[in-house]
Parts: C-alpha cells; sequence; structure tokens
C-alpha cells in the first residue's frame, strides 16, 4: 500500500513540476498583423508594394473596397478621383481629420475604421495611398 502512494505522490510531483512551465511573451512576428513597413522607402515601388500589403491586410480595406467596382463602399478608381478633383488628401482622411468627399453616406459605416486607420503611421497611410493611386 504504501508503495502505491509513494508512485501517486512522484506522479502528482512530476506532474506538479512539468505543468509549471514558465511562458515565454509572444515575440512581434506572432502578432496579428506583423509589421509591413519594416523601413520608410520614397521608391515609389516599393511604397506601392507596401501600401497594398497594408490595403489588404492590416487595413482590411479591400473588405468594402475594390479597384474598379463598388461593394460596400466606392471604388477605389472612384475615390482617388474625386480625390484628385477635390485636391484633397486620402491621408488627411483616413487620419480622421478630413470631410467624406466621396459618398458621405457611407460615412458611418467607414468611421468603424478610423480605430484601425488612426493607428498607423502617417508614412503608412501615405503608402496606402500611393498603392490606391497606382490603380
Amino acid at each position: 500500500m504504501t508503495i502505491i502512494m509513494k508512485s501517486g505522490l512522484l506522479v502528482l510531483g512530476l506532474l506538479a513540476l512539468t505543468s509549471c512551465k514558465k511562458e515565454t511573451p509572444a515575440k512581434d512576428s506572432d502578432t496579428l498583423y506583423p509589421a509591413v513597413v519594416e523601413n520608410e522607402s520614397t521608391d515609389p515601388v516599393q511604397m506601392i508594394a507596401q501600401g497594398k500589403a497594408l490595403f489588404e491586410g492590416k487595413g482590411t480595406c479591400n473588405s468594402c473596397h475594390l479597384a474598379d467596382k463598388k461593394v460596400i463602399g466606392p471604388s477605389i478608381k472612384e475615390i482617388t478621383k474625386i480625390y484628385k478633383e477635390h485636391n484633397a488628401s486620402i491621408v488627411t482622411f483616413l487620419q480622421g481629420d478630413g470631410e467624406a468627399i466621396v459618398d458621405p453616406s457611407q460615412f458611418p459605416i467607414m468611421q468603424a475604421n478610423f480605430a484601425i486607420t488612426k493607428k498607423m503611421s502617417e508614412y503608412e497611410l501615405k503608402t496606402i495611398e500611393a498603392y490606391m493611386n497606382s490603380l
């Protein structure tokens, strides 16, 4: 009987030791949206590529905006055309500082996304604008 009790205590002790593993903090690479912009480039090709990655990833813009077709929000081509006509800045709008000039009726839906875009750096927003203007 004592052998069974000693064996049981040994098993419980080993179990306690192995279950007390120290957790390691998550690395930056484990985040939901890893860094797309690692270096700020002035090369238009690189900025467009970074902007596309942000538009389709971290920004989740492509869930409402397609290149030449209205889905939930206006098409990218319509947005860039109107912003050019008004000499307005897409970056300023995405920072939450500009007026909705393309389709004001959709502005309440877009406001929810400001939680994402306001956390982006100005450079990241400029790459998104560069990508949009490239289409």
